[in-house]
């Protein structure tokens, strides 16, 4: 397990209810723990961390806040940079959602029209979000066995993933850009790839719209975005796809020339390979979603 608030809170008297790796490198953990006092101690983890208190919690504070506890639907926000010492007393159940930076990338630049180098996520304690929770209550209740179920599980945390940037990210303390793109070219080569998703893309395009030569543009274009352009352009598809898949109006055949695939086989291989299984099955489940 490589997150490093997992690993501390496996090395207290924590006992580990729940775990599981969702896709996408997001992984979620229901934690319950009782103790007289403990002190437990995050370091500069290098991974997010989202927290909701599930049950308990009234006695445990976090040092520097004195007089504020944890309470059931509380939400923490840990960053990857964060330092922090918890007192521990009582009864505490709490679900963690774990990710890391990149995973603001691409919310970064199409949801916010921000650079995902400009943004951090907040260290927050005991905060209230009722969308958080309603999310955190969607991804307790549903299992966590097979593929089928941690299909759903991942769509929830990635739903709950886009309202922590909407409502809890920040600019980087002390943050001065260099290099990069200006950001009228950045919002212009993001709509243009938008917009063409269906049709061949290359770089050349790409550069004559930014006005600079292919090599200066593929440099500008990873520093600004997060991933050179044909990681990009790739993730961007593979979202249109679920997105035209929930929707289930459109045959498969469609749906592959809507997002630029070549033909039904080639369009099946990158989805599975992105998203776990095959895009009839998942258009099946993601039905069963919203039904």
């Amino acid at each position: 397990m490589s997150h490093a608030v997992f690993r501390t809170m496996s090395g207290t008297d924590a006992t580990l209810e729940r775990f599981a790796w969702l896709g996408d490198g997001l992984a979620a953990a229901v934690w319950q723990r009782s103790t007289p006092e403990a002190v437990t101690e995050y370091r500069q983890p290098g991974h997010h961390t989202l927290s909701c208190y599930l049950g308990g919690g009234y006695e445990v504070e976090r040092e520097g806040l004195p007089g504020q506890y944890g309470a059931p639907q509380r939400l923490c926000s840990l960053p990857d940079w964060h330092e922090s010492e918890w007192v521990v007393r009582g009864q505490l159940r709490m679900l963690h959602l774990y990710f890391m930076p990149e995973h603001f990338t691409q919310r970064a630049v199409a949801e916010l029209d921000r650079e995902p180098r400009e943004l951090t996520l907040q260290d927050r304690t005991y905060f209230e979000n009722g969308q958080l929770v309603r999310l955190c209550g969607a991804l307790l209740q549903q299992p966590w066995q097979d593929a089928d179920q941690l299909l759903r599980a991942n769509e929830i945390a990635h739903d709950a993933l886009s309202e922590l940037l909407r409502s809890q990210a920040m600019t980087r303390p002390g943050l001065r850009l260099r290099g990069g793109l200006a950001a009228p070219v950045r919002r212009r080569l993001h709509d243009y790839i938008e917009a063409h998703l269906d049709q061949a893309i290359t770089l050349g395009t790409l550069a004559q719209l930014a006005c600079m030569s292919e090599f200066h543009l593929a440099r500008m274009f990873r520093t600004s975005f997060g991933m050179p352009p044909s990681a990009w352009i790739a993730a961007r598809r593979i979202e249109r796809a679920r997105g035209l898949l929930r929707a289930g109006t459109l045959p498969l055949q469609q749906v592959a020339h809507a997002c630029g695939y070549a033909d039904l086989s080639h369009f099946t291989h990158r989805f599975s390979k992105a998203v776990g299984m095959a895009p009839g099955r998942y258009r099946q489940l993601a039905g069963s979603f919203t039904s």
